[in-house]
């Protein structure tokens, strides 16, 4: 939904929706396996940016369309997903990143409750 000073893109939500909910347990292992990275686009050399390359974000899964190194194939052709002078175009990785907030905030969850551990000893070892 847009408005004349913000834009909001939602995705259902709603617990009447979903089934099988577990908390997520083991965020800082798979948060240890995202790559972040610097780069820039060919299309603009000239501004750097943060992210991610798509192929390599394994822990979420469920963020990533496309498969790595996919090409327009004579099958698809055929079969009119493209058009005939497509053959071989590479079809683009994409990703949708805001499905990384839940592992970010699980993992940074599991780093507070660590934190906390660690000064409660420290605060009984500066005591005794």
């Amino acid at each position: 939904s847009t408005s004349a000073s913000a834009t909001t893109f939602a995705t259902s939500s709603d617990y009447r929706l979903k089934e099988n909910v577990v908390a997520i347990s083991d965020g800082i292992t798979r948060l240890k396996t995202l790559k972040p990275s610097r780069f820039n686009w060919k299309a603009d050399a000239t501004v750097t940016v943060d992210g991610f390359l798509a192929h390599e974000v394994t822990a979420v899964p469920e963020a990533i369309v496309g498969t790595k190194d996919e090409v327009v194939t004579q099958a698809m052709i055929d079969a009119g997903e493209y058009d005939s002078t497509k053959l071989n175009d590479p079809i683009y990785q994409e990703i949708d990143q805001s499905k990384i907030v839940p592992l970010l905030t699980a993992a940074l969850q599991e780093a507070v409750g660590k934190i906390e551990t660690l000064e409660t000893k420290v605060a009984a070892l500066e005591a005794a």
